[in-house]
Parts: C-alpha cells; structure tokens; sequence
C-alpha cells in the first residue's frame, strides 16, 4: 500500500521557519522525482520544489527561491522541505508529490502552513 504521510506543518509568525517532511512507504522511494506542492485558499495547486532521484538536483519556484530548500534521505524514503523567512502569503495546505520516469504519480494527503502574527 502506498502512503505519502506529511508532518511538520503548524502556525508561525512572520519571519519563523518550518520543516515539513514526507515519509513515503509502499513504493521504490529512490527512483521517484520527490516535490512539494502548495494550495491556497482559493488558488490552484502550485509547484514549490523539486528533488531528483539522488538529490543532486533541485529546482524551485520564484517565489521560494533563497528561502526554502528540499532535499531527501533515500535510507529513510523521505523528503524534507526547510521553509526560513516565511510570508503571509506562503499560507497553505502543502504536498508532497512523487513521481516516476514511467509517469507512476502519488499525492499526499497534506499539512497545513499558517504564517500569521
């Protein structure tokens, strides 16, 4: 059975940081491209970042860029989003997102970010 199971989310202030994290099981977690995905209220599910199979690639929104890094633990089939300087706007309902060259797709079932004061 595959699970994709987020944790870390919660509510910051303005400026605080996070971690998210996806432990995936059910699946070869290594030869899956690994991402996190976010939805606001109201708005359509965005790309936040990417991870390669063997982490030595990554990409990022522009909006993330400088401010959030992604990167995997393949002996512990996880996934980590560190989330610094966080906004307002980066509110959301965040995912994680595998994917496989053979086009094999998994979604989370999502955590909540709330950046307030």
């Amino acid at each position: 059975q595959v699970q994709l199971v987020e944790s870390g989310g919660g509510l910051v202030q303005p400026g605080g940081s996070l971690r998210l994290s996806c432990q995936a099981s059910g699946f070869t977690f290594s030869n899956y491209v690994m991402s996190w995905y976010r939805q606001a209220p109201g708005k359509e599910r965005e790309l936040v970042a990417a991870v390669s199979t063997a982490g030595g690639s990554t990409n990022y929104a522009d909006s993330v860029k400088g401010r959030f890094t992604i990167s995997r633990d393949n002996t512990k089939n996880t996934v980590y989003l560190q989330m610094n300087s966080l906004k307002p706007e980066d509110t959301a309902v965040y995912y994680c997102y595998a994917q496989s060259v053979l086009l094999y797709t998994y979604w989370g079932q999502g955590t909540q970010v709330t950046v307030s004061s």
